[in-house]
């Protein structure tokens, strides 16, 4: 049984999932990290993050090397500066699959279109890949000191 604390945190989560389009995306190599400024579209239950690169760049060859990442949604470009207090940080931590299937690429790269637009080129390129993130584990941070933790 969830508490109406934990509805209401559930309900901010995928909030922040919902009303935003970008994410940061990191990856690691080895002992290296590494961060990307990523396009997002996301399942209606927010357990899956659709997103597009292309092969072979530093992320994507990441991926190939180690599968655990976490994206980074936050609310900064909404609060001025003098409300920073206010900001929401949402990290996500999850598995990233690169989409082989052709039918299930094409319903994602049109949810990604249909939310980004100017993807359209980067979509269609011979090196573009389409990318599917499962989540395990959510953790909202409202704020400098406020943290809920949610497991998928």
């Amino acid at each position: 049984m969830t508490t109406p604390r934990e509805e209401f945190m559930h309900q901010e989560i995928m909030a922040m999932i919902m009303n935003h389009d970008t994410c940061v995306l990191a990856t690691v190599s080895g002992a290296e990290p590494h961060c990307s400024l990523m396009s997002y579209a996301a399942a209606d239950d927010g357990r899956e993050i659709y997103l597009v690169s292309h092969k072979n760049t530093k992320k994507s060859k990441n991926i190939e090397g180690n599968s655990n990442v976490s994206l980074l949604i936050d609310s900064r470009a909404e609060v001025r500066e003098k409300n920073r207090s206010r900001t929401k940080a949402l990290t996500i931590t999850g598995v990233m699959e690169k989409v082989q299937e052709t039918e299930k690429s094409r319903e994602i790269a049109a949810r990604l279109l249909a939310r980004h637009p100017h993807l359209e080129e980067f979509l269609v390129h011979p090196e573009a890949e389409i990318l599917v993130f499962r989540a395990r584990s959510y953790q909202l941070l409202q704020g400098v000191a406020d943290a809920y933790y949610e497991e998928a």
